[in-house]
């Protein structure tokens, strides 16, 4: 069954004066895609998630990490959460089973102040990456062939290298790769080639 994919990052010195500069880090060894490249969305929500957003803007074409940065720290509040939307290429089944696609995929970027919702940070990640459902991950929906191993594998590999960069560049304190019904996605994977083979 299809879940949500997450990477929470944590930093020991993400207080209001530097969360834009640990946002950007992260951002921008984000692979953007090809056809939708730059941050597509920006919202700004006050307070908790229950509270209207006190600003939304799109952005055709996608704007540079570093544009929408510099809008949203225009308006930084140690109880705002600041969300950045993205999109990157992930292999995708069409109707027919046997054709592929690499397709834009929404990503988005949370980047959440000490204080917003109660200090949700302290769980969630001072950034949160939200991939949305792990499907392109493991196609669990499809039966299992050589052509969807290979597509499965490039978008595994893709999640892994960015993953990787971020622990090489971002100088987080802490990370987590989770899902919402806390299933590990590389166990997941496993148990999945196992019951085809």
């Amino acid at each position: 069954m299809a879940d949500s994919l997450y990477f929470s990052l944590w930093f020991s010195d993400f207080g209001t004066e530097n969360m834009f500069m640990h946002a950007l880090a992260v951002i921008r060894e984000f692979p953007f895609s090809r056809r939708l490249p730059g941050i597509t969305g920006l919202a700004l929500h006050p307070v908790s998630w229950n509270e209207a957003t006190i600003l939304e803007e799109r952005f055709a074409p996608g704007a540079q990490p570093e544009e929408a940065i510099a809008i949203a720290s225009g308006l930084v509040h140690e109880d705002y959460a600041y969300v950045f939307e993205a999109n990157w290429d992930v292999w995708t089944p069409r109707q027919a089973p046997a054709e592929w696609m690499l397709e834009p995929s929404p990503v988005r970027f949370i980047v959440r102040g000490e204080e917003f919702e109660e200090g949700e940070a302290k769980t969630q990640g001072d950034i949160e990456i939200d991939f949305g459902i792990d499907a392109p991950f493991l196609h669990e929906e499809l039966q299992f062939s050589g052509e969807l191993e290979t597509r499965v594998r490039v978008n595994v590999q893709a999640l892994v290298d960015f993953i990787n960069r971020l622990e090489k560049s971002a100088g987080t304190s802490a990370r987590l790769l989770w899902s919402e019904s806390d299933e590990n996605l590389a166990q997941k994977l496993v148990s999945r080639l196992q019951r085809v083979q």
